[in-house]
Protein backbone atom coordinates (compact mmCIF):
# COMPACT_ATOMS: atom_id res chain seq x y z
CA UNK A 1 0.00 0.00 0.00
CA UNK A 2 2.77 2.30 0.68
CA UNK A 3 4.74 1.73 -2.01
CA UNK A 4 1.36 2.15 -4.40
CA UNK A 5 1.03 5.54 -2.39
CA UNK A 6 4.62 6.78 -3.33
CA UNK A 7 4.83 5.93 -6.87
CA UNK A 8 1.11 7.69 -7.45
CA UNK A 9 3.25 10.85 -5.56
CA UNK A 10 5.95 10.95 -8.03
CA UNK A 11 3.29 10.37 -10.91
CA UNK A 12 1.59 13.52 -9.92
CA UNK A 13 5.01 15.11 -9.19
CA UNK A 14 6.41 14.41 -12.55
CA UNK A 15 3.47 15.49 -14.49
CA UNK A 16 3.50 18.86 -12.61
CA UNK A 17 6.95 19.27 -13.29
CA UNK A 18 6.64 18.37 -16.98
CA UNK A 19 3.17 19.89 -18.09
CA UNK A 20 4.55 23.46 -18.37
CA UNK A 21 6.81 21.73 -21.43
CA UNK A 22 3.82 20.67 -23.38
CA UNK A 23 2.04 23.33 -22.86
CA UNK A 24 1.42 26.22 -25.66
CA UNK A 25 2.69 29.50 -25.51
CA UNK A 26 0.41 33.03 -25.07
CA UNK A 27 -2.14 33.46 -27.77
CA UNK A 28 -1.76 36.76 -29.28
CA UNK A 29 -5.17 36.98 -31.86
CA UNK A 30 -3.73 37.98 -35.60
CA UNK A 31 -6.67 40.37 -36.89
CA UNK A 32 -5.92 40.15 -39.93
CA UNK A 33 -6.85 43.20 -40.61
CA UNK A 34 -10.80 43.15 -39.47
CA UNK A 35 -12.39 44.05 -36.17
CA UNK A 36 -10.72 42.70 -33.05
CA UNK A 37 -13.34 40.95 -31.53
CA UNK A 38 -11.66 41.57 -28.20
CA UNK A 39 -12.54 45.47 -28.22
CA UNK A 40 -15.75 47.10 -26.76
CA UNK A 41 -17.69 48.37 -29.56
CA UNK A 42 -18.74 51.40 -27.33
CA UNK A 43 -16.13 54.04 -25.54
CA UNK A 44 -16.68 54.72 -22.13
CA UNK A 45 -18.30 58.22 -22.80
CA UNK A 46 -20.97 55.55 -24.23
CA UNK A 47 -20.62 56.44 -28.20
CA UNK A 48 -20.63 53.70 -30.51
CA UNK A 49 -17.27 52.80 -32.21
CA UNK A 50 -16.81 53.10 -36.13
CA UNK A 51 -16.59 49.63 -37.57
CA UNK A 52 -15.04 50.52 -40.81
CA UNK A 53 -11.41 50.81 -40.59
CA UNK A 54 -11.21 53.17 -44.07
CA UNK A 55 -9.22 56.20 -43.36
CA UNK A 56 -12.20 58.81 -44.41
CA UNK A 57 -10.01 61.25 -43.62
CA UNK A 58 -8.63 62.52 -46.28
CA UNK A 59 -11.92 61.71 -47.99
CA UNK A 60 -13.28 64.20 -46.10
CA UNK A 61 -10.79 67.15 -46.64
CA UNK A 62 -9.64 67.39 -43.21
CA UNK A 63 -5.77 67.41 -42.65
CA UNK A 64 -4.10 68.20 -39.24
CA UNK A 65 -0.85 70.43 -39.38
CA UNK A 66 -0.28 71.10 -35.81
CA UNK A 67 -1.64 70.69 -32.21
CA UNK A 68 -0.85 72.81 -29.29
CA UNK A 69 -1.43 70.25 -26.14
CA UNK A 70 -2.40 71.27 -22.84
CA UNK A 71 -3.08 68.87 -19.78
CA UNK A 72 -5.20 71.14 -18.38
CA UNK A 73 -7.66 71.26 -21.37
CA UNK A 74 -7.27 74.55 -23.35
CA UNK A 75 -6.19 72.28 -26.14
CA UNK A 76 -5.54 73.36 -29.74
CA UNK A 77 -5.41 71.78 -33.00
CA UNK A 78 -4.30 73.85 -36.70
CA UNK A 79 -7.05 71.83 -38.91
CA UNK A 80 -7.08 72.73 -42.53
CA UNK A 81 -4.83 75.75 -41.83
CA UNK A 82 -7.42 77.26 -39.18
CA UNK A 83 -6.95 76.92 -35.49
CA UNK A 84 -9.79 75.26 -33.86
CA UNK A 85 -10.47 73.95 -30.11
CA UNK A 86 -12.59 71.95 -28.18
CA UNK A 87 -16.18 72.19 -29.50
CA UNK A 88 -15.43 74.30 -32.79
CA UNK A 89 -16.32 72.57 -36.16
CA UNK A 90 -14.36 72.35 -39.48
CA UNK A 91 -17.14 71.70 -42.45
CA UNK A 92 -19.08 68.93 -40.95
CA UNK A 93 -16.99 67.72 -38.26
CA UNK A 94 -17.24 69.12 -34.47
CA UNK A 95 -13.52 68.72 -32.50
CA UNK A 96 -14.42 66.31 -29.68
CA UNK A 97 -11.01 65.93 -28.12
CA UNK A 98 -7.22 67.09 -28.96
CA UNK A 99 -4.72 64.51 -27.88
CA UNK A 100 -0.95 65.21 -27.91
CA UNK A 101 -0.74 63.09 -30.94
CA UNK A 102 -4.23 63.63 -32.69
CA UNK A 103 -7.77 64.59 -32.36
CA UNK A 104 -10.96 63.44 -32.39
CA UNK A 105 -13.72 64.76 -34.27
CA UNK A 106 -17.41 63.58 -34.67
CA UNK A 107 -20.09 63.61 -37.21
CA UNK A 108 -23.62 62.12 -37.44
CA UNK A 109 -22.48 60.65 -33.80
CA UNK A 110 -19.82 58.96 -35.29
CA UNK A 111 -16.03 59.60 -33.96
CA UNK A 112 -13.59 59.62 -36.52
CA UNK A 113 -9.95 60.41 -34.80
CA UNK A 114 -7.01 61.72 -36.94
CA UNK A 115 -3.18 61.28 -36.01
CA UNK A 116 -1.08 64.03 -36.45
CA UNK A 117 1.46 62.67 -38.73
CA UNK A 118 5.07 63.98 -39.58
CA UNK A 119 6.70 65.09 -42.12
CA UNK A 120 10.27 64.69 -43.11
Amino acid sequence: MLANKRILISLFLLLLILAPAFSQGEFVYNDQGKRNPFIPLVTPEGRLLKLDRRNTASAEGLTIEGIIYDQSGRSFAIVNSEVVGIGDTVGDFQVLKIFNNGVVFIKDGEPLEIELTKEE
